[in-house]
């Protein structure tokens, strides 16, 4: 099965979700939203850190997220790897936004169904 242009997948919305909830204008990076999510609902979402990377790489592509190497001196200073960072975009947040009232007014249609039996 194909995925329709501009549909997001579940590990996708995750990604966009855990992004809000670091802030609006937050920066994250990789390993810290992959904590996020597996402390929360999305933890059977990622299957690797693969799987998340990838996701990562194709919100960016799609404008949702923005990315930025930090730079080599703060990780220098804190003697770790430099990281990549993520911002959620404002087509992001619009973006989580939609699919959650397409979720919202699918299961409302869904439980109307079942009424009208």
């Amino acid at each position: 099965m194909r995925r329709k242009p501009g549909a997001l997948l579940p590990v996708e919305l995750a990604i966009l979700g855990a992004a809000l909830e670091s802030g609006a204008d937050a920066e994250f990076y990789g390993y810290a939203i992959a904590r996020q999510m597996q402390a929360g609902d999305a933890s059977r979402l990622l299957t690797s850190h693969g799987t998340l990377y990838k996701a990562l790489d194709r919100l960016v592509k799609a404008g949702l997220l923005t990315s930025r190497w930090e730079d080599a001196q703060v990780a220098a200073d804190e003697e770790r790897p430099r990281r990549r960072l993520y911002r959620l975009t404002a087509a992001g947040g619009s973006a989580l936004r939609q699919a959650e009232r397409a979720a919202a007014s699918a299961s409302a249609a869904l439980v109307e169904g079942f009424q009208a039996l």
